[in-house]
């Protein structure tokens, strides 16, 4: 029995307003992760979009929410009155009722994406309870595999894919950082293997940078953003996440471009360069080294002799 097909025109499109659970920071239905190096306040993020989604005020005080529904959550690594009192001060916050908040805790000791009796049973919790959005943290503490095999790890993604296309509900789970990933691209700074990233429709990154903690905001099927000021707020009681700038400015001073870099190295050398010299002195790869090389060449901002490049004589 061949399998249906459809002309694409036919294809039934998604309402511009019904794209988004929480706009621009959440796409509905959308699965994904919320990253970040250790202590970065992942759980503080996935928890005030949690209460955001419940209550419909806005996340992190400035992302308008879409559409709002009940929320399932399992804390792996947190005891029960901690999640409680971090949702209630997130809920005072947002100046919403904590009492009438719309958001259940799973409260079992452990639950294991890869034992079959606990699939089933996490499959079942979500039939009953409907969530607009299920909030796993952390991923670490799900399963006993190997993060780094892709033969461990994708079985449990597809299944939390197919609990989102099936119950129509979004996914975030909470995953940690690479130790010494802190220049890395973000989705590539994830811990364990690459399908972690490439399966997330919505993936929110944190990272320090000395004493500022920053929001990337990363979208399969929209426009991102980057290097978003956020900050802890409040007193034990009262913490949630802040966004201090919707609107940061531009690095005035970025980081030199390869060309530059090569430029730089052979201004300040007395003699010419060779490659490896180059290389060392512009602290670049070779493969980058010589794909730039060979356009400031072009460009004739660059000279090749037998002994190495140079500059052009001013």
């Amino acid at each position: 029995m061949r399998f249906p097909v459809k002309r694409v025109s036919e294809l039934a499109p998604v309402p511009k307003e019904q794209r988004w659970l929480v706009e621009g920071l959440w796409a509905d239905q959308a699965v994904g992760i919320v990253g970040g190096e250790p202590k970065s306040c992942k759980s503080f993020l996935a928890l005030d979009l949690a209460v955001a989604v419940a209550s419909g005020a806005p996340c992190l005080r400035h992302f308008p929410v879409n559409k709002t529904g009940r929320v399932l959550l399992y804390a792996a690594e947190d005891h029960p009155h901690v999640v409680r009192s971090r949702l209630e001060g997130i809920a005072r916050k947002a100046g919403v009722d904590f009492a009438s908040l719309d958001v259940f805790s799973i409260v079992a000791s452990q639950i294991r994406l890869d034992s079959l009796n606990h699939r089933q049973s996490l499959q079942e919790t979500v039939e009953t309870v409907k969530p607009a959005l299920l909030v796993l943290d952390p991923f670490v503490r799900l399963h006993a595999g190997d993060e780094n095999a892709v033969s461990e790890v994708a079985p449990l993604l597809a299944y939390l894919r197919s609990l989102q296309r099936r119950f129509g509900t979004a996914v975030l789970l909470v995953h940690h950082a690479r130790k010494g990933a802190g220049n890395a691209r973000a989705g590539q700074a994830l811990r364990g293997s690459s399908d972690l990233h490439g399966w997330g429709d919505c993936n929110l990154y944190l990272r320090r940078k000395g004493k500022d903690l920053l929001l990337s905001i990363e979208h399969r099927a929209a426009a991102g953003l980057d290097s978003l000021p956020l900050a802890l707020q409040g007193d034990d009681d009262d913490l949630a996440l802040h966004l201090l700038d919707p609107h940061p400015t531009v690095d005035e001073h970025p980081p030199p471009t390869p060309p530059e870099r090569i430029q730089s190295a052979l201004a300040q050398a007395a003699a010419p360069l060779t490659v490896r010299q180059l290389r060392e002195a512009a602290k670049m790869r070779t493969q980058n080294l010589c794909q730039a090389l060979h356009e400031l060449v072009e460009n004739g901002h660059v000279i090749k002799e037998h002994d190495g490049y140079r500059l052009p004589t001013p």
